[in-house]
């Protein structure tokens, strides 16, 4: 058995059952499906323990958040290889057994981010990966896109955490998911630390998942949702970039935040876009800060090229989508 497949889950009872049905018609035969709970309160435990027992469960007693969740589920299996997947997910046949295939491909490879598509609009991309910008924004590559336009594997910053394959053993080097996330950019967090450590991370346009969105948090933009991506930006940046990388970007990061603000005004976020940047100001002090080694100043040198290369080409993207409306 080569892989674990990880589900967190907070009251998301309506959407196991599609979820474990395809699982369970997979080509790849071998192996293992664990569910974290985040207390649930619709009876989720109940239903999973009834319908599903042969699913390991792993019930905790409140709501710690999307890393608490994987982090539990990953440190449970034995497998090389742990899969991270939405419980709002269906996913195809193959879809197993190409993401084996796939990171199994180089021990370079750190994560391999499935190619995710609309549930209700398979022609559509919902996730091929993710980008990380000089300015601060993680970039979900190909979101509202065609899917053909997604059909090269290639390079990406980071997996998105929604669907996508890791390889275990490199938790135990790198460390991992960042709890104090809670949730939001904590797959970015995570794909940043292992490219500073020198792994790589891939996307595939071969393992197919079909993706409801949103389905947890509620909506694409909400109070909560702002609130913690704003705080976690901030951390995210202290916490992988070294002193002087944070002066050489301080300038398009500083541009970023005020562009996002101006964003948020529009759309009746700004206070809560404001709130977590606050927080994560005051709390920066409690963040775990990458230590720097200069072995590995080589990948930084190269993630600073990947920031500024991922910024024009974001840039790019957004004028022609503006101009083909």
């Amino acid at each position: 058995m080569k892989a674990t497949i990880v589900i967190p889950n907070y009251n998301g009872k309506h959407f196991l059952k599609p979820c474990l049905d395809s699982l369970s018609h997979q080509t790849e035969k071998l192996f293992e499906i664990i569910i974290v709970d985040n207390g649930s309160t619709d009876g989720s435990v109940e239903y999973i323990k009834e319908h599903f027992p042969l699913v390991t469960l792993i019930p905790l007693d409140e709501n710690y958040g999307f890393s608490r969740a994987v982090n539990e589920g990953i440190k449970a299996s034995i497998t090389p290889y742990v899969i991270l997947l939405n419980n709002d997910t269906t996913v195809h046949i193959d879809f197993v057994r190409t993401m084996i295939f796939s990171i199994e491909k180089s021990p370079k490879i750190f994560s391999v981010n499935s190619k995710m598509v609309q549930m209700q609009n398979s022609e559509i991309i919902d996730s091929a990966g993710d980008l990380y910008t000089i300015i601060g924004w993680a970039i979900n590559r190909g979101s509202g896109r065609p899917e053909q336009y997604y059909n090269k594997p290639r390079k990406i910053f980071s997996a998105c955490g929604g669907a996508s394959i890791y390889r275990r053993s490199v938790f135990e080097e790198i460390g991992f998911f960042d709890e104090s996330h809670f949730a939001y950019l904590e797959d970015v967090d995570i794909g940043y630390r292992a490219k500073i450590y020198g792994y790589r991370n891939h996307y595939t346009p071969h393992a197919i998942v079909y993706h409801v969105g949103s389905g947890t948090s509620g909506s694409n933009h909400n109070p909560f949702k702002v609130k913690l991506s704003a705080r976690n930006n901030l951390w995210l940046n202290y916490k992988n970039m070294p002193l002087l990388q944070l002066i050489i970007n301080f300038l398009p990061l500083l541009i970023g935040h005020l562009v996002k603000v101006l964003f948020f005004v529009k759309r009746g976020y700004a206070k809560d876009y404001i709130d977590g940047l606050e927080e994560g100001f005051t709390t920066l002090k409690d963040c775990k800060k990458i230590p720097f080694k200069f072995k590995h100043i080589f990948n930084y040198l190269k993630i600073e090229g990947e920031l500024i290369i991922n910024t024009f080409v974001y840039a790019t993207d957004w004028v022609k989508r503006k101009t083909s409306r």
